[in-house]
């Protein structure tokens, strides 16, 4: 039985414990979080758990096994390196954080002491993405020519989140930024543009509602990514992965599959899913399988930290690229001790 302690109690951190919860194979010992309420709350479906408002607490208890870090980005790069000291497997969620140079001394910290840890890039686990990801594997439509990424939020966010969420590229875009990379391997070169086109208050944060960017691979192949913080009909999540022989394509999902026809209307179907948690509760539960598998197994599979710092590479490089209207050259990388 791995023992598993969540720091955070908000959204994603709820999401996590549920998660534990259910799993046959994990336990949750600690909850942790600065605030007490939130967190009791939370505790209130683990009766036996020990909660704190001191995550370095609940990432070093001996009672852990795991820690999966669900807190404010800010808190990210100090409590990976505490849990990896203290010898437990890790499970952040991005970004590691916004700042690229705390990001990749996380990164040197964790090689240098053999640390486990995970990037909680959970779309890698959606079964539809990862069926996909899979027969383009295979070769089954050829070789890969252009990806296609479209990532619509229902609602803006509210403003005092983006003020702190780092931007659009750091934000949101560094999902589809890793999946560009999970689809295509490295990446050389990246183009973005913007828009301020839903709410003029985001434009006088310095930031984007809405945006392009062009990620060109080392293969030749180039991925597309389109993004808003905004769609009117619902949380829009669509890929489609072009080859020299065919083309694979994953369109959105409705929380049933009914459709409607009648006198006035023609195959009408229930709205999409409208967030996140819904749209990807089965990757968040596959992902946790997946790091749970790898603890047993004395490993943990990608993707891993320097996944998240490059991620966070092409995310600068778009911002970058938005500001001097032209594209950006991705030095090569590879991770500490290759």
């Amino acid at each position: 039985m791995i023992r598993i302690a969540v720091v955070g109690a908000g959204r994603i951190g709820s999401i996590h414990t549920q998660n534990v919860l259910a799993a046959p194979q994990t336990t949750l010992t600690w909850l942790a979080d600065p605030n007490i309420e939130a967190a009791n709350r939370l505790a209130q479906q683990a009766p036996h758990v020990r909660v704190t408002t001191e995550p370095v607490e609940a990432a070093t208890a001996a009672d852990v096994d795991a820690v999966i870090v669900a807190s404010p980005t800010p808190t990210h790069v100090d409590l990976i390196k505490a849990a990896v000291a203290a010898g437990k497997a890790v499970l952040c969620e991005k970004p590691i954080d916004l700042d690229l140079d705390r990001a990749r001394d996380c990164l040197v910290y964790v090689a240098a002491r053999g640390g486990r840890a995970m990037m909680g890039f959970n779309r890698r686990f959606d079964p539809t993405f990862a069926e996909i990801h899979t027969a383009v594997g295979q070769g089954r439509i050829g070789k890969v020519e252009q990806l296609t990424i479209i990532s619509r939020d229902l609602d803006l966010a509210p403003l005092d989140y983006l003020t702190s969420s780092g931007g659009m590229f750091r934000d949101m875009t560094i999902h589809d930024l890793d999946m560009a990379r999970w689809f295509l391997g490295p990446i050389t070169e990246v183009q973005a543009t913007g828009q301020n086109i839903i709410d003029p208050r985001v434009g006088d944060i310095g930031d984007i509602d809405a945006g392009v960017v062009v990620a060109t691979a080392e293969s030749g192949a180039v991925a597309t990514i389109v993004n808003a913080r905004r769609c009117a009909f619902g949380y829009d999540q669509r890929l489609e992965v072009f080859g020299s022989s065919g083309m694979l394509q994953a369109a959105n999902q409705a929380p049933t599959t009914v459709r409607t026809t009648l006198a006035h209307s023609t195959d009408a179907g229930p709205r999409y899913e409208e967030f996140f948690l819904q749209r990807y509760a089965a990757s968040y539960r596959r992902e946790l399988d997946a790091f749970v598998s790898g603890i047993a197994a004395d490993a943990v599979p990608p993707p891993s930290l320097f996944d998240g710092v490059a991620a966070l590479e092409l995310a600068d490089a778009a911002q970058t690229s938005l500001g001097k209207r032209g594209a950006v050259a991705i030095p090569p990388s590879e991770p500490p001790g290759t």
